[in-house]
């Protein structure tokens, strides 16, 4: 099975770019699955039930978030009713929407889809290693699901690391997400799962993660509170991860980065 994973989509810049660039992806890697996280789609923050619908229409077959997930607090209520949008799994008991689920995968294929959220440096909700293992056991590679995507939305790089080696060999792919930076990790861990420590972001990157630098620039000289943050409006790149498994065990036998567009360096698979 071939999965494609792209990081937080920023703003409309962002959003302009999955639209025409994860409908080529999906043709040109034969991709079978497509998750994108879209927390911060809306403005830079949260999502509305419009954008949730653009990107699925687009090509994602699940949408994950994050610590901005309620920014948008439309948010709050049509989670209920849209099932392949995906709040953090350790969010409270009662918390609206639902951070899992087994979802049809292009190939026929059943796709298991855990969205977790990090505590260090962040709120401080249930424990993501508990919820997260209680998925996995539930259900496991080669019974319910033919794959396995984490997406691990975090701030600490050892938390998303050690949440990679904690699904290693039970999930497909354990990613992370939150640092709108891709970093230079992708990697098969040791008993099977491909792991890179963060996805980056489809965002403009003449900016500050995605927002346009002068507000963020101010904050850090003068620590005062002042100006709304606005996203970055220039062309965006298309930052994420490609992943082959093996058809069998559902482990990964391939992983790689990708990015498409704007200021990085273009990297896209060849199949």
């Amino acid at each position: 099975m071939r999965l494609l994973f792209l990081g937080d989509v920023v703003g409309q810049s962002g959003r302009d770019a999955v639209v025409a660039e994860l409908p080529r992806l999906r043709k040109a890697l034969a991709i079978d699955f497509a998750v994108v996280n879209g927390e911060n789609a809306a403005h830079g923050f949260g999502i509305t039930e419009r954008i949730c619908a653009q990107l699925i229409d687009a090509g994602a077959d699940v949408i994950t978030t994050g610590n901005h997930v309620w920014d948008q607090r439309e948010a709050l209520s049509f989670i209920e009713r849209e099932p392949r949008l995906l709040r953090p799994l350790n969010y409270p008991k009662g918390a609206p929407g639902k951070g899992v689920g087994l979802f049809k995968a292009k190939n026929g294929g059943d796709v298991l889809v855990i969205n977790a959220m990090g505590r260090v440096f962040m709120d401080q909700l249930d424990c993501p290693f508990a919820a997260v293992d209680a998925e996995l056991n539930a259900a496991g590679l080669g019974r319910a699901a033919d794959a396995i995507i984490v997406d691990m939305h975090a701030d600490a790089t050892s938390e998303k690391m050690a949440m990679g080696h904690w699904c290693d060999g039970r999930a497909s792919l354990c990613v992370g997400t939150h640092s709108h930076v891709p970093t230079a990790d992708a990697q098969i861990l040791p008993k099977g799962t491909a792991y890179q420590t963060d996805a980056g972001a489809c965002a403009d990157y003449d900016s500050v993660i995605g927002m346009v630098k002068d507000e963020p620039i101010r904050r850090f000289l003068t620590k005062l509170p002042g100006g709304r943050m606005e996203p970055a409006n220039g062309p965006a790149t298309v930052c994420g991860v490609f992943v082959e498994t093996d058809e069998k065990t559902g482990l990964a036998v391939r992983v790689e980065p990708v990015r498409v567009g704007g200021r990085l360096k273009a990297t896209v698979p060849q199949v």
